[in-house]
């Protein structure tokens, strides 16, 4: 088995970072409250230099703050589009983008639900077990508006729903419970500071 996939493509060779970041900028990235995060995104409709910028943009962002997906709205634009760099439970590595992704009902009989860790850098800090199912399929379009299709199963499987979330405007805290998101919150106010001065030590050590 190939040991990274771009695009749901097998690859012989990748570089640490995707090389989009290297074109890229970093943009700040959004927090539980703010409206963005808290609505449906508008689905892109514009393929271009400009989506694929954001795109360069959105790798970059992603990587300063130590993440495996990041969806548009999480740095401040409400369109329907994430990134990725996510490993599988079977250390295989999954690198790309999906414009307008729809994640694909699954048949409850061929499923099964995995009760994990589950971390947002939109929630810094905190870290929460959210039920998801072990496969998840999406299907969307590249920056150059070619039909893409993506599936993955454990960790990845759980970072395409999240990320499949956001674009609708969902987080994780919308499925926990009241108490768990007051834990949730909590985690956020002891360690945010933390998060974020980690992030703004990557973000100069990457562009040094």
């Amino acid at each position: 088995m190939p040991s990274v996939f771009v695009q749901g493509r097998p690859v012989d060779s990748y570089p640490r970072l995707a090389p989009e970041a290297r074109r890229g900028r970093v943009r700040r990235i959004t927090e539980v409250g703010e409206e963005v995060l808290h609505k449906p995104c508008r689905d892109v409709t514009e393929f271009g230099p400009d989506l694929a910028a954001l795109i360069d943009d959105m790798f970059l962002t992603m990587y300063t703050a130590d993440g495996a997906g990041l969806a548009a709205n999480q740095v401040g634009v409400d369109l329907r589009l994430f990134v990725y760099d996510c490993p599988d439970d079977e250390g295989v590595r999954h690198v790309g983008h999906i414009v307008n992704p729809v994640l694909e009902p699954l048949d409850t009989a061929h499923r099964r639900l995995l009760d994990e860790g589950e971390g947002c850098l939109s929630v810094p800090g905190a870290t929460v077990d959210v039920p998801r199912p072990d496969r998840a399929v999406v299907r969307g379009f590249d920056k150059d508006g070619e039909p893409v299709v993506i599936e993955g199963t454990g960790y990845f499987a759980r970072c395409l729903a999240h990320e499949a979330d956001h674009c609708a405007g969902q987080l994780y805290l919308d499925r926990l419970s009241r108490r768990e998101r007051k834990d949730a919150l909590r985690q956020v106010a002891d360690r945010r500071d933390e998060v974020l001065a980690r992030r703004a030590a990557n973000a100069e050590a990457l562009s040094a």
